[in-house]
């Protein structure tokens, strides 16, 4: 009888220890497997600063409240948008009215101008890259209300500056619908 006992204790402590022994199998599988995917999420936090450290993109209208007109001056005048609607990127400026690029790459810019009836003087806008003329939109309304729109995709090098300039001698309208805007966005990288 004691042989049969100690055979069982033994055949126990056998059946225990490979218990013991998958169970450190199963925990050992479970920490690499937690650790893959501890470097996954690592991975994808990397991945989404990376993306999110190229979005740049902006949008305003030239005046921030009421409505008016800039100009005329007697030389081209550069424009200053004021009413900041998206500035992801912080790339434009909106007291100087420039666009400076922080990244190379190809971006698009959208411009549209107000005219409000002036027999005397039209509406005049000139997208300008590093200090040369690039497109123009121009509109002559005598009365009523008229515009006009201009875009461009530009390939930019970091630090190049694009910006709208006013006309010499023309006028551009703008009122609490923001009719008058300048928009850009990085298209992508090169």
């Amino acid at each position: 009888k004691p042989l049969i006992i100690l055979y069982n204790t033994l055949k126990t402590q056998k059946m225990l220890i490979k218990i013991l022994d998958n169970f450190f199998k199963f925990f050992k599988v479970l920490v690499q497997e937690i650790g893959i995917v501890k470097k996954k999420v690592i991975c994808n936090n990397d991945l989404r600063s990376v993306f999110t450290s190229y979005i740049v993109a902006f949008s305003a209208s030239l005046l921030a409240s009421g409505s008016g007109y800039v100009g005329p001056f007697n030389t081209d005048t550069p424009l200053r948008f004021t009413h900041v609607v998206t500035n992801i990127g912080s790339a434009y400026n909106p007291n100087t009215g420039f666009f400076i690029a922080p990244l190379r790459g190809a971006y698009h810019f959208e411009f549209y101008i107000g005219a409000h009836g002036d027999a005397s003087h039209a509406t005049c806008a000139v997208l300008v890259k590093n200090g040369e003329q690039v497109f123009m939109a121009w509109e002559q309304q005598p009365s009523y209300y008229g515009s006009s729109s201009n875009g461009v995709t530009l390939l930019l090098a970091v630090g190049e500056v694009v910006f709208l300039r006013l006309c010499v001698n023309t006028r551009i309208y703008d009122n609490e619908n923001h009719l008058s805007t300048f928009s850009g966005h990085l298209l992508f990288t090169m």
